[in-house]
């Protein structure tokens, strides 16, 4: 008597259990608490504490750190190649080891990036990081954007420099101070009374010059930068938007292509049931249409 093969399923990898641990909600919102916690006590290092709160709250975030080092160990042993295929996980591998950097030593001057920590909040929210990849499709058109208002801060730092270097050194002595000078009115930081009026007072035609650079700069380029951003975020959210159509589509699909299998499986069966005979010759039809009849 032979005995019969077992087919106990086989437990699950260890690598796909530290996976979907790695790729769970509950996962996510621990590694944001901490990331939370860990913003809370850096800015709370920044006041004057006793000793031992001071010293219990290094503690912590030595433990906090710690615990991001491990979230990367797993993440690399759970997720292999795929984990250096991602820019968001070689960022927080720069920013934790920025982290682990010695408080003393040469590089002591990188302990100050240590709140760059926080900036992982991009990394492990999909919104935060959704608007951080749309300012990234944007620098194309903000470059674009960038080289026209250099090419009018240039043109006006030359025409300050030529026109009111005589009167005011002090704003316009040569390129370098136009053109800084130029930015503060470009903000509107006091540029009224603090720049424009007192040039108007030696030059009074000079008002032409600054409202005109005032609204090609202020209202007209700035807003520009506004428009390609907003633009970006939208259409981020048009491709988002199309995927999941795409991804709801498919599964349509397949559901469709099931239900026709199963219906292709259900003719087979009942012509293998039409084709099948009694030991009397008979077929299985013939003998349930003879049972009705009686």
């Amino acid at each position: 008597m032979t005995s019969k093969p077992n087919h106990t399923p086989a437990p699950a990898q260890p690598r796909s259990r530290l996976k979907a641990l790695v790729e769970s909600a509950g996962f996510r919102n621990t590694i944001i608490t901490l990331i939370i916690v860990n913003a809370i006590i850096l800015g709370a290092t920044t006041y004057p504490l006793p000793a031992a709160v001071s010293q219990g709250l290094v503690l912590i975030d030595k433990i906090i750190i710690w615990i991001f080092v491990a979230e990367l160990a797993v993440k690399m042993v759970a997720l292999r190649g795929a984990f250096f295929r991602s820019g968001w996980n070689w960022f927080d591998l720069v920013v934790v080891a920025i982290s682990l950097v010695p408080a003393a030593g040469a590089l002591s001057v990188l302990r100050a990036l240590r709140v760059l920590r926080l900036f992982r909040l991009f990394s492990v929210m999909p919104e935060m990081r959704g608007v951080v990849e749309a300012l990234a499709r944007a620098i194309p058109g903000m470059g674009a954007i960038m080289m026209v208002l250099a090419l009018v801060f240039y043109v006006a730092s030359v025409m300050g420099a030529k026109l009111f270097s005589g009167t005011h050194p002090e704003f316009f002595a040569d390129l370098g101070a136009s053109a800084f000078t130029l930015f503060q009115i470009m903000t509107l930081e006091s540029w009224s009374m603090g720049v424009a009026r007192p040039v108007i007072a030696e030059h009074p035609y000079a008002w032409i010059f600054f409202v005109a650079f005032i609204v090609i700069t202020s209202f007209a380029v700035l807003n520009m930068f506004i428009a390609v951003i907003v633009d970006s975020l939208q259409s981020k959210h048009f491709d988002a938007e199309t995927e999941r159509e795409a991804a709801a589509h498919g599964e349509r699909e397949q559901l469709i292509d099931e239900v026709s299998a199963l219906r292709r499986e259900m003719s087979d069966l009942k012509a293998m049931l039409a084709a099948l005979q009694l030991p009397d010759g008979s077929s299985i039809n013939a003998s349930k249409r003879e049972d009705s009849s009686e």
